[in-house]
């Protein structure tokens, strides 16, 4: 049976230009507002901090198990750590292997970050399929998967076993074998749906949420293809994560889509709203 909630969730922060890649991290949501360059941390109280500016368009986020910050910058094509004093490093060049556009990030338990590129320059020219990179722990990069139809958010389950890719153009979640030296196999489609997957995360129940920009919802959908509960609300939800005190907070990151410009209207609002199921663990 699948639960539809519409316009009960809790808007925690407003003007917003286009919230992406949220990641809950030490009591705060931490996530980038493309539209401002900015990297955003909020608590639930709605205090927020403009951590960094990343002048980048898209970027996105991730931890590595010692707290330090991962940032995609696709304008760099380059992989920087933001260390405890703020300072930005070095960490990975993508360049070398693509220079199209990078997005999303996701890091396992044992410190490999898996970066994908959508494959085109979005959204003037012409559609190609995208590639997932693994970036080793000192830097090392190489592709694990290609002819992925516009790759978006990102999951890794707790025993660093399988990682969920969510495909937009695709309209599905695929699944990978983590092999173990980091490399990806055994591809299988996780869930075909109606909608087109964008930013995604992972409850302890094994479901998974994903935002969906044209259809304005989030979707809780298990393995197989079951749709548990839709989110509606009144724009693209472009991505989500679970947190809070007790991890059962689904933070939505949504917004009027105008097309990818760093000058748009703040239309960008994150929202909160209870989840049935926790997070799962970080692998």
């Amino acid at each position: 049976m699948t639960v539809t909630t519409s316009s009960k969730a809790q808007v925690l922060m407003t003007g917003v230009v286009l919230g992406e890649s949220p990641r809950w991290r030490d009591g705060r949501l931490w996530f980038c507002d493309w539209g401002a360059q900015q990297l955003i941390a909020l608590d639930e109280a709605g205090a927020s901090e403009v951590v960094a500016h990343v002048p980048s368009f898209p970027f996105c986020i991730d931890f590595l198990a010692d707290g330090r910050l991962l940032i995609v910058s696709s304008a760099q094509r380059r992989v920087v750590r933001r260390e405890p004093d703020g300072s930005m490093s070095l960490y990975a060049e993508l360049g070398g292997l693509l220079d199209k556009p990078w997005n999303e990030i996701v890091v396992d338990g044992r410190g490999n970050a898996y970066v994908n590129s959508i494959g085109f320059n979005f959204p003037e020219g012409e559609y190609a399929t995208g590639v997932i990179a693994l970036v080793t722990p000192d830097g090392a990069v190489r592709q694990v998967a290609d002819e992925v139809e516009f790759p978006n958010g990102m999951a890794i389950t707790p025993d660093n076993s399988t990682l969920i890719l969510a495909e937009s153009y695709g309209r599905r979640l695929t699944a990978f074998d983590i092999d173990p030296d980091g490399g990806l196999s055994n591809r299988r489609v996780w869930a075909e749906m109606d909608g087109h997957p964008d930013g995604i995360c992972l409850d302890a129940e094994g479901a998974v949420w994903y935002a969906d920009v044209p259809n304005q919802c989030c979707v809780r959908v298990r393995e197989g293809g079951e749709v548990l509960q839709r989110i509606e609300i009144d724009r693209g939800c472009f991505s989500c994560a679970l947190g809070g005190a007790d991890g059962r907070t689904l933070f939505i990151v949504a917004a009027a889509w105008g097309g990818p410009s760093s000058d748009a209207e703040p239309t960008g609002q994150v929202l909160a709203i209870q989840a049935p199921a926790p997070a799962a663990e970080r692998p």
